[in-house]
C-alpha cells in the first residue's frame, strides 16, 4: 500500500496560507509573518558610486532591492542607474540617506566631515555599512585618527546614532561585481555591535556572493582594511582561522 506524501510547502506558500487564515479570522497575522513577507526587498542608499558603490549597488538592484546611487556627480549617478536598469535610481547623498533603510558608504575618509554634516540626523537609527578605508596618503589627518583609534570604533564615533557595520573593506571592486556568479567561495569578514545590523549586513553580503564571517564587534574593525591579515581573498574557514589569532 502506497502512502501519499504530503507536498512540502515552500516559505512563500506558508506565508500565503498564514495570510489567508488571518483574513478568515482563523489565526492572527503575526508581526513576524508580516515582516517576513516585507523583508524580501529593502531600500538601499548608496553614498559614493565609484567602483565599490556601483558594483555592490548593481548586484543588489538586480537581486530585487531598490537602490539609489548618489555622489557629488548626479549626472553620473543617473547614467549608472540607467545602466543598472530596474530597481535603480539616482539622487543626492541627502536623498539617498533619507531613502535608504540601509546605507552603504563608499567614499574617501577625507569626505566624511563635510558629508556627515550635510546629512544631519538622517543616519540616526539606520543600518550603515561602511566600506570606506582610511589611507593617510590620500585622506590626511582623519585617516591617521581612524587608524590610531581603530577604524570600527572611529566609524561609530563619526556616525553617532547609526548602527554601523564594517564590511567590503579588503576585497577588490572587480570581485564585488562578480562574486555572485560563483557564490560562497570567498569569506567576507564583517564587524559590528548591533545584532540586527549584523543580520541585515550578512544577508546583503551573501547576496553579493560572499560568505559573511562575523569577526567580532567594532573594536575588531581595525583589521578590516588593506594591509592587515584579513585583507585579500580568503575562504570562509581561512577568515575564521585568521580572526582567531587577532587581538581586540
Amino acid at each position: 500500500m502506497k502512502v501519499r506524501r504530503k507536498p512540502d510547502l515552500g516559505r512563500r506558500d506558508l506565508l500565503k496560507v498564514a495570510g489567508v487564515a488571518a483574513a478568515l479570522g482563523l489565526v492572527p497575522l503575526t508581526a513576524g509573518v508580516a515582516m517576513a513577507a516585507d523583508s524580501q526587498k529593502m531600500k538601499i542608499g548608496v553614498i559614493g558610486s565609484g567602483r565599490v558603490g556601483s558594483a555592490l549597488g548593481g548586484v543588489w538592484a538586480r537581486a530585487g532591492h531598490e537602490v539609489m546611487f548618489s555622489s557629488r556627480h548626479l549626472e553620473n549617478n543617473k547614467r549608472l542607474a540607467a545602466e543598472v536598469g530596474a530597481n535603480a535610481r539616482a539622487g543626492t547623498p541627502q536623498e539617498a540617506a533619507a531613502f535608504g533603510q540601509v546605507l552603504l558608504l563608499a567614499v574617501p575618509y577625507s569626505a566624511f566631515p563635510e558629508l556627515i554634516k550635510s546629512l544631519g540626523n538622517s543616519l540616526k537609527g539606520k543600518i550603515v555599512i561602511n566600506a570606506s578605508n582610511p589611507f593617510p596618503q590620500r585622506d590626511g589627518e582623519i585617516a591617521n585618527d581612524a587608524r590610531a583609534k581603530g577604524a570600527g570604533l572611529f566609524d561609530a564615533q563619526m556616525l553617532p546614532g547609526a548602527h554601523v557595520v564594517r564590511a567590503f573593506n579588503a576585497v577588490g571592486s572587480t570581485r564585488m561585481a562578480s562574486a555572485h556568479e560563483d557564490p560562497g567561495k570567498i569569506g567576507m569578514p564583517i564587524a559590528g555591535d548591533d545584532k540586527n545590523a549584523i543580520e541585515v549586513a550578512s544577508r546583503l553580503v551573501r547576496e553579493a556572493g560572499f560568505e559573511p564571517v562575523v569577526v567580532g564587534g567594532l573594536d575588531m574593525g581595525k583589521y578590516l582594511m588593506p594591509g592587515t591579515p584579513l585583507a585579500g581573498e580568503h575562504t570562509p574557514d581561512e577568515v575564521r582561522s585568521i580572526a582567531a589569532t587577532l587581538k581586540t
